[in-house]
């Protein structure tokens, strides 16, 4: 009790002290005109207080010249009563100025970046530092209008203790920038900063930290990034973009984090003793090797899950002759004293394709331990390893890559007083992580005044609200609830003649107990408008289209028509979506372009007498890696008389920054699909460019083909326990399908009236017998 006493009192102290301006020479301003006659005059030591309040539309330049013992400072009457809001941003110019406590929210930077360490090109800042600043969701609502939140030019200069987090719009987080001479070689320091939530982005572009670019990828940039917490940055592959030399991360935590650390470009990078925390999460990954002279040692990496370009280690091949923007091959580089415990994927010679034929060289993997409970695979060699010295490493319940270098070892872990695994086996000494150092953690970073707000979609946490049956009751009900609610519906029906528009997530569910699911019926061209942050989920109900305006391009689910910068979720359990069909094209879903979905979830529903697509997912056609969901999910649905798709899931172009779309489809039932005569692809179901899919167990009877484009990585489709009836062979890219064989090298057995397309079988079965494979209502 008397330590928590004296912790708390030392805290009262700080904050006192945080709260006054803590030079005789401090001033006081209260708009942008006092601020910019101030910084006009100001001196050494001198330091300038933004005063509380709201500073809307507030472009600040804050260039100075102060000296190593006397800085300038900028800072706030009091740390988090001070926001800059609306079109605000902050450029840096000069020498050995601070700048704390800023907060930047409510809006987005009007030009490139919001804090940047340069006034212009020629004038830059240099000895400079910026800590305990916030930027808070300070996003362009144009989701592919791209800026960076802060832009480090210059030399010498600090990046610490700072919150970033909810970055929703394309451009990189925090870029180090080395376009001019005067910013090489600039020996800058980013630490303890908190790197919150960034959501996937779906496209390139996603970055949470970039050091250099191609163009100047073999220059010398000397940034040291140390002790930052990264806390589920899933923007895209790239959590960190490593594109210069000589530079050092060590100290890092990364929390479920849908990405890599990766040397994308540059040499003489060391990766020391970060901490890769995957909790078992959907593709996240660790650590990624290319280009010369990488060292990445005494890492600890746990529970990633992450494949491809996201395993828990990935050495990749290269170009041979790499220009500065593609692959340069790894040569000289060295995974040393690693410990990786139930990860799921090692890949070596990554990437390896014609255009990436360069398998390592002259590498070493030494002394790493390689521990997995339930992944005998662990290890995928995609080329000629050869090149690659192995020695020392210790390998539990997995297949080794090669018998020398690894020595099978049963190995048993004990949880330290820091909450790492650790194995006391005698043959362990010396293998893996040999030492455990202070690491990032949320309360070691960031400012310790600003609150943390959990980001990202959260369904029911809010109050249940029941609403009765009637005309627009779920209208009103929904102009009123709050983030994350639940609206229970009672047996009866439920009359919309108006849009539902929603600004936030929301659950309508049926009552528990009812004899019939709640009916809603609607007047208008779309039932539910998910405007910019909204999300959507739906429990136990039937919507039926007969009231439906007789017009065409109906849809019960539509997005904003407008770019969303918040990505959605549409969730859809026990529902039956009938009869939308009083005019050609009614969607049940219906997205609009620079939309995204984090994942769209149909379970246990029926779609039955549907005039155009269920899930038609096709809206991003420039091809330039970009799409509108991330994963979805199809399971124990049946989709019956369906003039247009089932699903249509498009990516198109080659880009290789992102991981998606995945696509899981379990136990349902295809009936009568396509034929509709305004389906111009003439499939059922379509998958382009698709990163990922799994089917199985289900049935097609008398439906259009399944259409297979594979376009761009190394995708992987699999198809099993699938019956065909009175329905023709999927269709695919056929160069595409040779080179991306399927799991297994499964084999397509054809008969008169049906196929099974399996990675488990080899037996043929007749579409009568495939019945019971899917889903049957």
């Amino acid at each position: 009790m008397q330590r928590l006493l004296k912790y708390g009192f030392l805290i009262s102290i700080c904050w006192l002290f945080s709260c006054q301006p803590a030079s005789p020479n401090a001033q006081l301003v209260k708009d942008v005109a006092a601020f910019q006659e101030a910084v006009k005059n100001a001196q050494p030591g001198d330091r300038i207080a933004l005063a509380n309040g709201v500073w809307q539309d507030a472009e600040l330049v804050f260039k100075a010249q102060g000296t190593k013992d006397a800085p300038i400072t900028l800072s706030v009457q009091e740390k988090g009563k001070v926001s800059l809001e609306g079109q605000s941003n902050l450029r840096i110019a000069g020498e050995h100025l601070i700048v704390e406590g800023l907060v930047f929210k409510n809006g987005y930077t009007p030009t490139n970046e919001v804090i940047s360490f340069r006034r212009n090109k020629e004038d830059l800042a240099h000895n400079c530092r910026v800590t305990e600043c916030v930027i808070d969701n300070y996003s362009n609502p144009e989701r592919f209008e791209s800026d960076y939140w802060v832009g480090i030019y210059g030399k010498n200069n600090r990046f610490d203790h700072n919150y970033l987090t909810g970055k929703s719009n394309q451009g990189v987080t925090l870029a180090v920038r080395l376009n001019s001479e005067d910013s090489r070689e600039n020996n800058h320091l980013i630490d303890h900063n908190y790197f919150g939530y960034r959501p996937i982005l779906g496209s390139n572009g996603g970055e949470t930290l970039r050091i250099g670019t191609s163009h100047y990828s073999l220059t010398n940039s000397n940034t040291i990034v140390e002790y930052n917490y990264f806390d589920r940055c899933n923007g895209e592959h790239e959590i960190i973009s490593n594109k210069s030399c000589q530079n050092t991360f060590r100290y890092n935590t990364f929390n479920e984090c849908q990405g890599t650390l990766t040397m994308r470009h540059g040499n003489e990078t060391l990766v020391e003793s970060n901490y890769f925390f995957g909790n078992g999460k959907a593709n996240t990954g660790g650590i990624r090797i290319i280009n010369e002279k990488q060292t990445v040692i005494n890492n600890y990496c746990v529970g990633l899950t992450g494949y491809r370009f996201r395993g828990a280690l990935v050495i990749m091949n290269g170009v041979p002759n790499s220009p500065p923007n593609r692959y340069s091959p790894v040569i000289e580089s060295a995974a040393k004293n690693n410990t990786f415990i139930n990860c799921d994927y090692i890949q070596l010679c990554a990437g390896s394709d014609e255009e990436r034929s360069a398998p390592p060289q002259t590498t070493e993997v030494t002394d790493n331990i390689f521990y997995t409970e339930n992944r005998p695979d662990l290890f995928t060699v995609y080329d000629d390893i050869s090149g690659i010295d192995f020695s020392g490493n210790l390998v539990s319940q997995s297949t080794p890559p090669l018998n020398a270098g690894f020595t099978q070892a049963k190995l048993d872990f004990t949880e330290n007083e820091a909450g790492l695994l650790v194995s006391n086996e005698a043959v362990a000494q010396g293998k893996g992580m040999q030492k455990m150092t202070e690491r990032a953690t949320p309360e070691n970073c960031g400012p310790n005044w600003y609150p943390r707000a959990e980001l990202g979609v959260r369904f029911d946490m809010g109050q249940t609200i029941k609403v009765e049956p009637g005309i627009n009751t779920l209208v009103e009900a929904v102009k009123t609830a709050n983030n994350s609610d639940i609206l229970e519906l009672g047996e009866g029906e439920y009359i919309m003649s108006k849009a539902i528009d929603m600004s936030v997530p929301l659950t309508i569910r049926a009552a528990d107990g009812l004899a019939s699911k709640p009916r809603i019926t609607f007047e208008r061209s779309s039932l539910f408008n998910l405007e910019n942050g909204a999300s959507l989920k739906l429990q136990g109900i039937e919507i039926n289209g007969e009231a439906s305006e007789d017009k065409a391009l109906n849809t019960v689910v539509r997005t904003s028509r407008y770019s969303m910068n918040k990505n959605y979720k549409l969730i859809i359990e026990d529902c039956e979506f009938l009869d939308l069909d009083v005019n050609h094209s009614f969607n049940v879903l219906r997205v609009y372009k620079n939309t995204f979905a984090d994942s769209i979830v149909l379970r246990n529903s029926l779609f039955r007498n549907i005039s155009g697509h269920v899930l038609k997912l096709d809206k991003e056609t420039d091809d330039i890696g970009i799409y509108n969901v991330e994963n979805v999910v199809l399971e124990n649905c049946v989709f019956q008389d369906i003039e247009g798709m089932a699903l249509d899931l498009h990516r198109g172009g080659r880009d290789e920054s992102t991981f998606g779309p995945i696509l899981d489809l379990d136990h349902c039932t295809f009936r009568n699909v396509g034929h509709g005569k305004r389906n111009k692809t003439g499939a059922s179901v379509g998958l382009h460019g698709v990163q990922l899919a799994n089917m199985h167990n289900s049935i097609f009877d008398n439906c259009k083909p399944m259409d297979f484009f594979l376009a761009v990585g190394e995708p992987v489709i699999r198809l099993g326990h699938c019956n065909f009836y009175q329905t023709p062979k999927l269709r695919t890219n056929d160069d595409a399908y040779q080179s991306y064989a399927l799991s297994n090298q499964p084999t397509l057995f054809q008969g008169d009236d049906a196929y099974l397309l399996s990675n488990q079988s080899s037996l043929l079965e007749k579409g009568k017998d495939g019945k019971k494979l899917g889903v049957l209502w």
